[in-house]
């Protein structure tokens, strides 16, 4: 029987600093300098705090989940649309459907009970993690656990999850490390971030681009999975 191996990458944005209420607000700038006695700090501390937003899954949320089958080459993004005009589309082998962050988590869950298989890059510590915590958060509990068995070991139950940015750095033993750009650099694979980076996310979807997110996180599923297959072709241990 083949097992079914899915490579898979989350997209964030985060909320509204305005739309906090004010106990999150003092709570979040706690650190701040004082605006009237250091203006420029506050201004440079205020920025950071705002960028920083997007990494907790306490003051950010899933604007889509991408899916991609290596065997079959097929895929799916599942993404939020905040236009509500796009409808399920399929180009290339890969569906788009746009659907609200609980839909895209119900939905996610639900392939990975069929998935024997995971691959990421830094999945194991930054997607994962959001995942679980946003699923909570509505209600949904993880059919998965992709966080644990982080070294894969035949011995641990659960799925197996190949974390691309742990298994490049040799589990964090390595001096170095790298985005997945650089690394795909590297390897002459084709870079996901001509068009778009992590750091354009969050103001094109709040300038309704969720689409273009969508398209942005196909070529990331991609280029984890070009990715993927020199790891397995030249760095996986054979038995």
């Amino acid at each position: 029987m083949n097992k079914k191996r899915l490579v898979f990458d989350v997209e964030f944005a985060a909320e509204n600093w305005d739309d906090f209420d004010e106990i999150t607000q003092k709570d979040l700038m706690k650190r701040v300098p004082d605006k009237e006695t250091d203006p420029a700090g506050y201004e440079r501390e205020m920025e950071y705090i705002k960028e920083q937003l997007v990494f907790s899954p306490l003051t950010g949320f899933v604007i889509a989940i991408g899916v991609y089958d290596i065997d079959l080459e097929k895929g799916a993004v599942y993404y939020q649309d905040p236009t509500s005009k796009r409808k399920d589309e399929e180009i290339d082998n890969i569906k788009f459907v746009p659907m609200s962050e609980p839909e895209m988590l119900v939905k996610f869950w639900a392939l990975a009970e069929t998935t024997d298989e995971f691959i990421s890059f830094f999945g194991r510590r930054s997607d994962v993690p959001y995942l679980n915590i946003r699923s909570a958060v509505h209600g949904i509990r993880p059919t998965k656990d992709l966080i644990s068995n982080r070294y894969n070991s035949s011995k641990f139950p659960g799925a197996l999850h190949w974390d691309l940015a742990e298994l490049l750095t040799f589990y964090g033993s390595a001096m170095y490390k790298g985005s997945l750009h650089r690394w795909c650099r590297a390897f002459g694979i084709d870079t996901p971030k001509t068009t778009m980076s992590g750091a354009d996310v969050g103001p094109a979807f709040a300038e309704g681009k969720g689409f273009e997110i969508a398209k942005y996180n196909v070529d990331d599923l991609k280029a984890t999975a070009a990715l993927f297959y020199k790891w397995d072709q030249y760095l996986r241990e054979r038995f």
